[in-house]
């Protein structure tokens, strides 16, 4: 493969690379309509619709709201890490990790129904317990209950409400700092090296911020849906999938870019096989990690945790799971090792697409199956308040229509929102001291 020109400062635009927002302004505009209708009726159907829909719909929202919350967390990922291991070779794209992860704090406003009781009656069974609890032991005497009685230092509802809180402005705070550190070099006419300090020093200690976020949003909205079960790799898994999936989305995001024109000189084949290479890594340590959490469950068959897998080894869930083992991990796997694949952006972005689909199915696979059970007549603790849903069943006929309908209208939301950060600043730091080292990369 010939070697690329050599990139010279002559090669970096003045003026930064900015996106026309002509260009753009037709799609923003349809998915900003689609969120914004959408939005309006899902109220709807959270709040006023007959119970029939409400609760199968929470099922519904809470599914795709933390799909694309993993999307926006992992852009905050490759922002810190980029800062904090000094990357050269990134800062060619470092702009599009963080106008991915500066759609965080949009994207957490979509949680805000799963804050409040009429929503959150269908989905976490411990808060009804909770506020149906006198303060009397006696209502944790039965076996499952003595189980959150033995959890209430965590489960507990002001907890719950101030770690929600937390999570959606902790991580928005870092990520909002570190971009504007980012762009407010741009414009700077003496950028030196400081801000590179600045943002790797503050990027350390936030990444703690950024490790409990992606662990705890997964143990209070996934994991809370079943008070009795516990996984303690659960954090780890839903990292894994985050970290590759958002990649994913870069890496769409700059071929895009790239057909559109733009990151000339600055990006090439050597970054997208760098980027292909950390997706084929994550492909691995997620199988490596799904396939853990499995088998110590398995090994350990302990009631509380093997619930989980027993739903979904029932009806057809079990197809779905068989399917995310080899198209999660198998066929990604072997594709993957093409070095060529990894160096043409087109080729890696069919893979890319791929694997969000596979990222959909295991969250889907994560929250859905959870809905027929809980939403059985007799199993819930306010039995009375859903008769009308039938006995418990593994899924609940047409459900999957508001699925559908809750993932294009947060989609459409992200969509909306990563567009616009694209086209806020320029589209690479064209005033880093680094620019011209990750722009003659080589791997």
């Amino acid at each position: 493969m010939a070697h690329h020109h050599h990139v010279t400062s002559a090669d970096i635009a003045m003026a930064g690379d900015h996106l026309d927002a002509s260009k753009v302004s037709k799609v923003k505009s349809i998915a900003l309509g689609i969120a914004v209708i959408g939005t309006l009726a899902s109220i709807y159907l959270l709040f006023f619709a007959p119970v029939k829909i409400r609760a199968p719909f929470a099922y519904s929202w809470l599914f795709a709201f933390y799909f694309f919350l993993t999307l926006s967390i992992g852009g905050c990922f490759w922002t810190l890490l980029h800062n904090v291991s000094n990357s050269g070779w990134g800062t060619s794209v470092r702009r599009t990790f963080e106008n991915l992860g500066s759609t965080y704090p949009w994207m957490f406003l979509f949680g805000l129904p799963l804050l409040c009781p009429e929503v959150q009656q269908y989905l976490y069974e411990w808060m009804n317990i909770h506020r149906g609890a006198t303060g009397n032991v006696k209502d944790f005497l039965n076996h499952e209950a003595s189980l959150l009685y033995h959890k209430y230092w965590f489960m507990n509802l002001p907890f719950w409400y101030a770690r929600v809180i937390f999570w959606g402005v902790g991580l928005s705070v870092v990520i909002y700092g570190l971009r504007k550190l980012s762009t407010d070099q741009d414009t700077d006419p003496n950028p030196g090296t400081a801000r590179l300090f600045k943002a790797r020093f503050h990027s350390t200690y936030t990444l703690i911020i950024f490790a409990l976020t992606i662990t705890f949003t997964g143990f209070d909205f996934m994991m809370a849906l079943d008070y009795k079960w516990f996984s303690t790799m659960w954090g780890v898994y839903l990292f894994a999938g985050s970290a590759l999936n958002s990649m994913a989305v870069i890496i769409l995001v700059c071929t895009w870019l790239k057909g559109q024109g733009h990151l000339k000189h600055v990006t090439g084949a050597e970054h997208f096989h760098l980027m292909g290479k950390l997706m084929l890594a994550f492909t691995i340590f997620w199988a490596y990690v799904t396939f853990s959490q499995f088998f110590l469950i398995w090994y350990s068959n302990q009631p509380e945790e093997t619930s989980y897998f027993l739903i979904r080894n029932t009806g057809n869930w079990n197809t779905a799971m068989i399917t995310l083992v080899f198209g999660h991990f198998v066929v990604p796997f072997v594709v993957l090792l093409q070095a060529w694949l990894k160096k043409n952006p087109k080729a890696l972005s069919v893979v890319a697409v791929y694997t969000l689909c596979m990222h959909a199915l295991d969250h889907y696979l994560i929250t859905i199956p959870e809905r027929g059970i809980s939403l059985g007549g007799e199993h819930m603790s306010q039995g009375a308040a859903f008769a009308g849903l039938g006995p418990i069943q593994v899924s609940i006929p047409g459900a999957f229509w508001g699925d559908i309908f809750a993932f294009v209208t947060i989609g459409a939301a992200f969509l909306f929102f990563l567009l616009r950060a694209l086209g806020q600043h320029s589209l690479y730091p064209n005033r880093d001291p680094r620019i011209l080292e990750s722009a003659n990369v080589s791997n």
